[in-house]
């Protein structure tokens, strides 16, 4: 598989047209959902275009963009020229963002409207499989989807002053770092990546330093107070199909090398977020196994969403690339990709994210937990608290003298079963009705302890009247009260009264 030897030139001349183009035909995210309606729009989310192109026939010189940038169409030279002044399509052709072609032009790239809470940016990417009608290059550039998407969504986004963006790909990790960090450097192995990150950086008109190089040797010596990274995490041979999703190394090595390094990259009290896959095998639990990656005095929290079926798992890459499993080409490397899982005896990918703060002289809290229920709160608000809790439990000592509260959103949810003498009840489960969801099984003596949490008497006080009421002695009562008080205040399940 070939990589392209010409890289687009969108110089600053060619973004500053492109830009005022964009504007002037309110080519952003609230304009492409106002003109198509949000049911077209979400059919185009599923890969639907048909209903997006009607809607998009009235829209004047916003609608040829759309059918241009996010359809994949032809549109004529005179429509074309309208949605682009003051860029003229020859210019656009020779930059590399247009294809002159039979009937008019279509996109060379991808430049879609990419939005949050504050705004919308542009990010320009390379042109999906389903467009180009044929496997990607090598040196492909994805656009933003699901995995940058959930990235994003976990990042913590409390200010800091510097940031580095690992493997910036289109650079849209980077776009939303912006909002929060005063000086944001972004790295990548790819030419390609590093091309079109630098076009989308020109086009929002944003300053992002740009360093080219693998893993983190452009950055070698520097620290940063954040990291984020979405990494070629694909796991399997060690060969590299792809270079935004293959790595080259075997296995889930790429994730191990970056959690073992990232560490020596973050200030102290730095934070670290990333996308990570580990291997599931018979020799061992997922979770000792990443929880080895770890360098010394480092907190890390490993969140796991999916466990993928090896079969599944490369059906889903192979499509991902444009190659039809059931072709000789996709049969070929799916028996090869098979043939590997077996070998190393694997059972299963996990997926997910992985928070890691550098917390130099200090014990550290590692944590691995299984989160595969939906949820709809994003994740990077509950992975700063995360941290903030385990900051606290480390410096405060017993939790005996604490007076805690079960905050408003938990509910004590009961299970009960048909018996001889009527209804029993057989589970009692704490459920946080907000954030990720969180559930902890209770029995009947820690429900009544968390009942007398409001805040008024001390742990010490509370436990000692339950273990007189129930005629048990305080001291073992304690002792098996503090290690769930410590896992519900982790989770956000009971927090201090003063707070």
């Amino acid at each position: 598989m070939s990589t392209r030897s010409v890289l687009p030139d969108l110089s600053d001349d060619v973004c500053a047209r492109l830009r005022e183009a964009f504007r002037r035909t309110s080519y952003d995210a609230d304009g492409v959902v106002g003109t198509l309606g949000g049911a077209a729009h979400a059919a185009l989310g599923r890969g639907e275009p048909e209903p997006a192109d009607r809607a998009s026939r009235d829209a004047g010189d916003l609608g040829t963009l759309i059918r241009l940038f996010l359809l994949g169409g032809t549109e004529p030279e005179t429509a074309v020229k309208a949605a682009f002044a003051p860029l003229t399509p020859e210019d656009a052709a020779a930059a590399g963002l247009l294809d002159a072609v039979a009937g008019g032009y279509r996109a060379a790239l991808d430049v879609r409207p990419h939005g949050d809470e504050e705004g919308s940016w542009w990010v320009v990417s390379d042109l999906d499989a389903d467009v180009l009608g044929a496997t990607v290059p090598e040196d492909h550039v994805l656009g933003v989807g699901h995995a940058s998407l959930s990235l994003i969504r976990a990042t913590t986004r409390r200010p800091v002053g510097t940031l580095l963006d690992l493997g910036t790909g289109n650079g849209v990790q980077a776009l939303h770092a912006t909002r929060h960090a005063r000086r944001v450097t972004a790295t990548d192995v790819s030419a390609r990546a590093l091309a079109l990150a630098a076009a989308t950086f020109r086009l929002n008109e944003l300053d992002v330093e740009l360093v080219r190089g693998e893993w983190f040797a452009p950055v070698a010596r520097r620290k940063f107070d954040q990291v984020v990274c979405n990494p070629p995490f694909v796991v399997g041979p060690a060969r590299v199909d792809y270079t935004y999703r293959d790595s080259g190394l075997a296995g889930d090595d790429a994730s191990a090398l970056v959690i073992r390094q990232l560490p020596g990259f973050l200030n102290d009290d730095g934070i670290g977020q990333l996308l990570a896959s580990w291997l599931h095998t018979g020799k061992e639990d997922w979770a000792d196994r990443v929880s080895r990656w770890l360098p010394a005095e480092t907190d890390a929290w490993f969140v796991q969403r999916d466990v993928a079926d090896p079969a599944l798992y490369v059906g889903t890459w192979l499509r991902d690339a444009g190659i039809d499993p059931r072709s000789p080409e996709g049969r070929a490397k799916a028996a090869a990709w098979l043939d590997w899982f077996a070998a190393n005896d694997v059972r299963g990918i996990g997926f997910g994210f992985v928070t890691l703060r550098r917390a130099a002289g200090r014990t550290p809290t590692v944590v691995c937990e299984d989160l595969r229920q939906a949820y709809d709160d994003p994740l990077g608000p509950e992975a700063a608290g995360w941290l903030d809790r385990v900051e606290w439990l480390r410096n405060s000592g017993s939790l005996l003298d604490v007076r805690f509260v079960v905050p408003d959103t938990v509910l004590l949810e009961s299970v009960e079963e048909p018996g001889d003498e009527g209804w029993t009840t057989s589970i009692r489960r704490l459920h946080r009705t907000d954030g990720p969801g969180w559930q902890h099984e209770v029995d009947d003596l820690a429900a009544r302890l968390l009942a007398g949490c409001r805040g008024a008497l001390p742990l010490e006080d509370l436990i000692e009247l339950l273990a007189a009421a129930q005629g048990l002695e305080a001291d073992e009562l304690a002792a098996a009260a503090l290690p769930v008080v410590r896992e519900l205040v982790r989770h956000g399940m009971l927090v201090p009264a003063q707070r």
